[in-house]
């Protein structure tokens, strides 16, 4: 799916940001949107970076909370995202996680999932309670890695989410990402006795995320992308997670879109299906893309782009309706 339009020109023109050649602060102001960005105490002695992204010139009708995906952040690609909720009339928020970005901690470490979710429920908490959005709709949005905490965040507290869309979510790491398993038990051991090292063989994530050649390049030249080999720690941590999540997946109970590109070989495609089939949730939704790799809604080509935006679209209309709708007849009652 998806011509190649890279391929009819001679040469790549490789724009200065990934929304264009506008600069960041003309473009915001051209969308009609206000982003603001401050540091934030984790209460475990980390500064954390975050930013929000609200529509000005239509009616916030949701509130998105937001996790990037291991080795990204918020900023180049990301914020593109989350530019697209505001389109949808949805306010959004996100925090660089700990060891990316402009957070604090050694880059590409993440030592403690648990640590890490932690301090996006209390960010995500200190906004959904606040009195301009305490009453708005709220829905999880989450990448990869960041799809494995917005299931995590969900089994920390069932009540405080609408519902989530998880994309090509990390609740297993594909097969052909993993050393073979002489390595991977070597490397399992020596994680022990030293978990920041980044000697973790494995390609570069863009490449193997990544199908539009421009976009890829936009994707690498992200001056906050943690670039380097994966840190032992952080590879132990990333495999207890999934394996933790994979036998949990019948416990998720929240309303749901996932979807998933079945070219994806950084996270298993087989695992979201496995996902929509054996949770516990009434109300799930699933889409396959064929052809598509893992990087969907920023590395696809546009016409699947639009694909998957118009499906996201969708589902997210129908379950502010639906809120909305109960909120009224509670309110009537």
């Amino acid at each position: 799916m998806g011509a190649d339009s890279s391929a009819q020109v001679p040469g790549l023109h490789v724009p200065p940001f990934p929304w264009g050649d506008t600069p960041e602060e003309e473009h915001y102001a051209r969308k009609g949107v206000r982003n603001e960005r401050k540091y934030i105490d984790s209460g475990r002695g980390l500064q954390l970076y975050t930013q929000s992204w609200v529509p000005l010139k239509k009616p916030v009708r949701a509130v998105m909370f937001m996790v990037h995906g291991y080795g990204n952040d918020t900023s180049w690609t990301f914020q593109n995202t989350a530019m697209l909720f505001t389109d949808m009339g949805c306010a959004s928020f996100a925090l660089d996680l700990e060891g990316h970005g402009r957070s604090d901690g050694l880059k590409g470490y993440i030592p403690d999932i648990n640590a890490v979710t932690h301090d996006c429920y209390s960010h995500f908490m200190s906004i959904k309670l606040t009195e301009g959005f305490a009453h708005l709709p709220c829905f999880l949005y989450g990448e990869s890695m960041g799809g494995a905490i917005c299931l995590l965040l969900h089994f920390m507290d069932r009540d405080a989410w609408d519902g989530a869309i998880l994309v090509a979510p990390m609740c297993k790491i594909s097969d052909k990402m993993r050393p073979p398993w002489p390595v991977a038990k070597f490397l399992q051991v020596l994680a022990k006795w030293a978990p920041t090292w980044p000697i973790v063989p494995t390609k570069d994530f863009v490449d193997k995320s990544i199908k539009d050649p421009i976009k890829r390049e936009l994707g690498r030249n992200n001056p906050q992308r943690y670039a380097g080999k994966p840190r032992l720690g952080t590879t132990a941590t990333l495999l207890k997670t999934t394996a933790f999540l994979e036998e949990h997946l019948q416990d998720v109970d929240m309303p749901f879109l996932v979807i998933h590109g079945d070219a994806d070989v950084v996270t298993d495609p087989s695992v979201s299906r496995a996902l929509f089939e054996n949770s516990r949730s009434s109300d799930k939704t699933i889409r396959i893309y064929e052809g598509m790799m893992h990087s969907l809604l920023q590395g696809e080509y546009d016409d699947n782009v639009s694909i998957i935006l118009a499906d996201i679209c969708s589902w997210l209309d129908a379950h502010i309706k639906k809120k909305v709708t109960c909120g009224c007849i509670k309110q009537a009652l």
